[in-house]
């Protein structure tokens, strides 16, 4: 698109276009991981227009809209791993004047 047609859209028609840019981006994107995409310059083209729009916006100063927020991510305390809770610590040597335990 454009930026001069994208500059004659209006606030809300901006939102929707943007909205629509961004998942057609996703889909191109999906068929590239499943190697069905055979014109690769659609990528460039999408994330231009995407840019085109967010100038725009930016330029009226609107808020662009996010992306769903990420699901809350469960908090866990992390486990030691198996290894480190069975190996014993390691033992002191008798003769601990030299840092190697061994002759000076």
């Amino acid at each position: 698109m454009d930026i001069d047609k994208v500059r004659a859209l209006t606030d809300s028609e901006l939102r929707l276009e943007l909205g629509t840019e961004r998942r057609h981006l996703y889909d191109l994107r999906f068929q590239l991981a499943t190697r069905q995409l055979t014109d690769h310059t659609q990528l460039a083209l999408t994330r231009r227009s995407i840019a085109r729009i967010l100038t725009v916006m930016t330029e009226r100063n609107l808020e662009p809209i996010e992306a769903a927020p990420p699901p809350p991510s469960r908090s866990r305390t992390r486990r030691p791993s198996r290894g480190a809770a069975a190996k014993p610590a390691p033992k002191e040597t008798a003769n601990a004047t030299s840092p190697r335990g061994g002759k000076s």
